[in-house]
């Protein structure tokens, strides 16, 4: 399966859930994003999926080699971003529900 596929898995899977915005129901910064109560959570950017996670779970991953912390080409990655790597184990599902839930803490 594809990265664009699974994306787009996630956003079947997530949509029609309460507060949840699929991507394209927004323009600017994002578009491509799933968005709970306005926030981002989980978007697909140059073929990755970008995650909004706690910093010491980006450290964890950073580290055990499923990712890189996200640049929005501004040349600063982003401390509570992860840039999964396409070749990580990670399950997408499981990831996107955890940064859901770090977004609705915050």
């Amino acid at each position: 399966m594809s990265p664009e596929e699974k994306f787009e898995d996630l956003v079947d899977e997530f949509t029609g859930q309460p507060g949840i915005t699929p991507p394209g129901a927004t323009g600017g910064f994002g578009r491509g994003a799933l968005r709970a109560d306005g926030r981002i959570f989980a978007m697909f950017v140059r073929g990755q999926l970008v995650l909004k996670l706690p910093k010491a779970r980006v450290d964890e991953l950073v580290e055990g080699g499923h990712g890189v912390r996200f640049d929005a080409n501004k040349g600063t990655p982003m401390k509570e971003w992860l840039a999964l790597a396409a070749d990580s184990p990670q399950p997408w599902p499981a990831l996107a529900k955890e940064a859901l839930g770090f977004i609705r803490t915050k």
